[in-house]
């Protein structure tokens, strides 16, 4: 069940209550009735690591981000005809 965040308007109280989506969004504040209005806070969902796409969930492999292309001194790939590394 998602948290939602509301403000008070009367006394800026910011107050977290878990709903269901299907609930009625509140309407006064716990604190003072003040009206309130639901404010967009932070997610805490967060990717880390690699990745979902990268770790199977691909039919086709994910590119190694690890190889370095092997610049010459002038800046030009010599993987690559001659072209810039950002090209490889």
């Amino acid at each position: 069940m998602p948290v939602y965040e509301y403000e008070c308007q009367s006394c800026q109280e910011i107050t977290e209550t878990w709903q269901s989506i299907s609930d009625a969004p509140l309407a006064s504040c716990p604190a003072c009735n003040g009206p309130v209005k639901k404010i967009i806070s932070m997610s805490s969902f967060a990717l880390k690591g690699k990745g979902w796409y990268a770790d199977g969930y691909s039919s086709t492999p994910a590119p190694d981000k690890t190889k370095s292309c092997p610049s010459s001194t002038a800046g030009e790939c010599p993987k690559n005809s001659g072209a810039g590394c950002g090209s490889c």
